[in-house]
């Protein structure tokens, strides 16, 4: 009947270094579980001599490879195992009643590995509920007091369909009584609204007034007694209220199996931190109750305000959900407070909390339908991850909740637990569904101890001198060896230095009985008479131990054949620097490393065929051969020219064609130079030089004609073009003057270049009614 069922999952990996559990010198069966989840120890007496004790630890699959028999194999299995685990709900018949299954289990983990198991939460029906009612009182909340005179009345009827176990409680709060949020004349203390032509209560911080009760009328009668009060500053000391109702649970009333709700109502920010190091208070708040005889924080002139931080400590330890209830101007504080806080959630309250009653109904309702996880108390060095299996068959990996929950549906959550190393004891921590008072108690205890340890065999006859554990010897002081059977003597230990003041061993291993016993690692062999020599250490060619041509010897390459250099990275053989000819490197170069280096200036090329500056073999004599063809003899500039070059000229044709380089090349003049080379221990010999096919010299005379006759055609030429446009444009002129003749209309008889000598003035002065004519001729 909703008993829990449990899902033990191994998840087995090795530890962060990687490789075997042998890998490692592991001379002890703690040290060998504490390698890696996977390792195991061997018990066995004479499994192996003390110089291989590292290979007692393995995997239990190699160990009893190597012949180790299996009750003798130390291989703790985690596990977990429930200690309480009683039904769901009030159906399962219990007295005490829990909403969660189990409440209570223990673990056993190895570092490095990780288990899950599954736990089951029922929404309540009918849960008890406590609504402490924290409002602020400040001046600008008068309107709201006329409100809520009959939230109380209101909201019990509203919640007597949800629950038959309903309270409510009431508490205020304004402002710190100090400079600088309130003035502190004697008038403005006895009546801080008096600048406004008001009465008002003089200003305190917080007020416990009704603790939690289920008469609604006291409820109602004591908000109808209430008064505003005023200050200064717009924050108000809502955080310092809302830590005295959460620590004060003596005085409030909360009850132990109570959904408990703390109503937080208010227009303006809250004040919060050091904010109140301004006015001379600097000792910080210690979260502890202050309510004096009279229900006021007495601590209210001297504590700080509590920080956000302390807040979340103190609601989430005395399990309380917070319901911010402030005006559209403050919603986004408040969500930003609210996101922080487990639990918390924020409405919008009209300005004179008309929707006071709707806000904490919705608020509530939203709360009563999620079920959300929290994790308390010491999870360090932990690892928890959740998966949700929601009531409508949801699964949410990665969430530790679920929505839209019903009074009596049931949820699942798997849970997985990883341990990243050994703890120094048992470890607790619980989970606990937000709002709720039941928990999941849970006991973890990290296995780094082998049970071999607990019981030792001293003075075993197996050992010389000292016990028997897990297998293998443990020395008394003064005396080592596989069987305890050497003394730490001073000349032993030198035979374990290669000089005098050269590290033990050096320092890459033990000494037993003048014997080093050289340590393993995880990068090869370390070996040696002093353990100074290993098979790792060699330098590496583009990531590659010996560039891969050759084995590592006590740090030193040795290359395989056809290999040579200190890293093993050049070849011996030619082949790849062997030209399309047959030579090395095409003559100009040598082979390292198999590639050429080119040693002739101005070679280039993989195999330095290519060279500018190089020439062939025939173009070398070019000079000596020009030189002596055309000055008809060998003169003494030719002579230095061909003995610069080793080179002798001959004109016989008796040689060795067979030798001979037949050479044909083109002069500066563009003639033909043909002979024959011979090469020499002392030199070249050139046979039978010859020129032929030279350019004939251009006719000067004829071509002085052909400059003549073309610039004579070209002047003739140009006069017809000049004669031809002139007439065309003589032509045009003369038809357009006789046009302009022909349309041109003359008066009969008149002719009209004819121009009269008789002018006729009209004098403006004469007052007679004839006019004077004056006639000039």
């Amino acid at each position: 009947m909703g008993i829990v069922s449990l899902c033990l999952v191994f998840n087995f990996w090795l530890s962060t270094v990687g490789g075997t559990c042998s890998q490692f010198s592991a001379l002890s069966c703690d040290e060998c579980l504490q390698l890696g989840p996977k390792c195991a120890w061997c018990t066995l007496q004479n499994f192996t001599d003390f110089f291989s004790i590292d290979e007692r630890c393995d995997t239990p699959e190699t160990l009893l490879q190597k012949g180790c028999l299996a009750e003798f194999v130390e291989f703790p299995i985690q596990n977990v195992k429930v200690l309480k685990a009683q039904g769901l709900g009030k159906s399962a018949g219990h007295i005490n009643v829990s909403y969660i299954a189990p409440q209570k289990m223990r673990l056993q983990l190895r570092p490095g590995s990780q288990l899950s198991f599954q736990i089951q939460v029922e929404q309540p029906q009918d849960h008890p509920v406590d609504i402490y009612y924290l409002m602020d009182l400040s001046g600008s909340m008068v309107d709201d007091l006329k409100m809520i005179k009959d939230l109380g009345s209101t909201l019990s009827k509203e919640m007597a369909s949800l629950t038959s176990k309903f309270r409510l409680g009431f508490g205020s709060f304004v402002e710190k009584p100090v400079l600088p949020y309130i003035k502190i004349t004697a008038e403005e203390l006895a009546n801080p609204c008096r600048s406004v032509d008001f009465e008002c209560l003089p200003t305190f911080g917080y007020r416990h007034l009704l603790s939690l009760t289920s008469s609604t009328d006291k409820f109602n009668e004591i908000i109808s007694k209430q008064r505003v009060s005023a200050n200064i500053d717009v924050p108000e000391g809502g955080f310092d209220a809302i830590m005295q109702a959460a620590v004060c649970g003596d005085r409030i009333g909360w009850r132990n199996d109570s959904m408990k709700l703390l109503v937080f109502v208010s227009d303006a920010d809250s004040h919060f931190g050091m904010d109140s190091k301004m006015s001379g208070i600097v000792v910080p708040n210690d979260g502890e109750c202050h309510l004096d005889s009279n229900n006021e924080y007495s601590m209210t002139a001297h504590l700080e305000y509590p920080t956000l931080g302390q807040l979340i400590e103190k609601l989430v330890e005395n399990n309380i959900l917070l319901i911010f209830a402030v005006t559209e101007n403050q919603r986004q504080n408040y969500e930003n407070y609210a996101s922080l806080i487990p639990g918390a959630t924020v409405g919008v309250l009209e300005t004179d909390s008309r929707n006071i009653l709707e806000l904490i109904m919705t608020a509530y309702k939203e709360l009563r339908s999620e079920i959300d996880l929290e994790v308390l108390g010491d999870t360090e060095g932990l690892q928890i991850s959740f998966t949700a299996l929601c009531q409508d068959g949801t699964i949410l990996p990665r969430h530790k909740n679920c929505s839209n929950v019903k009074a009596g549906d049931v949820v699942s959550f798997n849970v997985t637990v990883e341990l990243s190393g050994c703890l120094a004891g048992p470890q607790r921590f619980s989970l606990r569904p937000v709002g709720f008072q039941d928990a999941l108690e849970i006991e973890l205890e990290s296995q780094c101890v082998c049970d071999c340890h607990q019981i030792p065999e001293p003075n075993s006859t197996h050992c010389s001198h000292g016990a028997l554990v897990c297998g293998a010897c443990v020395c008394n002081p003064g005396f080592v060896g596989p069987k305890c059977e050497c003394t730490e003597d001073q000349e032993q230990i030198s035979d374990c230095r290669a000089h005098e003041g050269a590290e033990m061993c050096s320092g890459q291993g033990e000494c037993f009985c003048g014997q080093c016993v050289c340590h393993p690692s995880s990068f090869g062999h370390v070996y040696g008479p002093n353990c100074e020599c290993n098979d790792f250490s060699c330098l590496r060619f583009r990531g590659q131990l010996c560039g891969g041509h050759g084995e590592c010897d006590c740090g030193e390459c040795v290359c395989h054949t056809g290999w040579m250099g200190e890293f093993c990275n050049c070849s011996t053989s030619s082949n790849s620097c062997m030209s399309v000819d047959g030579s090395i490197c095409s003559g100009r170069g040598k082979c390292v490393c198999g590639k050429c280096e080119c040693t002739v200036p101005g070679a280039s090329g993989e195999r330095c065929e290519r060279c500018t500056t190089c020439g062939d073999v025939c173009s070398l004599p070019r000079s000596c051969v020009e030189c002596y063809l055309k000055a008809k003899d060998l003169s003494d500039e030719c002579s230095l020219k061909c003995n610069s070059l080793h080179a002798t000229v001959s004109n016989s044709t008796d040689f060795e064609e067979s030798r001979a380089a037949l050479c044909t090349l083109q002069s500066e003049d563009s003639c033909l130079l043909s002979f024959s080379l011979v090469d020499s221990d002392h030199g070249s010999t050139i046979y039978n030089p010859k020129i032929y096919d030279c350019p004939k010299p251009p006719n000067a005379p004829l071509i002085a004609l052909g400059v003549c006759m073309s610039v004579l055609i070209i002047g003739i030429v140009l006069l017809v073009i000049w004669k031809f446009l002139v007439s065309v444009h003589d032509r045009k002129e003369v038809a357009k003057f006789e046009s302009e003749k022909a349309r041109a209309k003359w008066q009969s008889g008149t002719n009209p270049l004819f121009r009269s000598s008789t002018s006729t003035f009209k004098n403006v002065t004469y007052k007679s009614a004839g006019q004077q004519k004056v006639d000039v001729s």
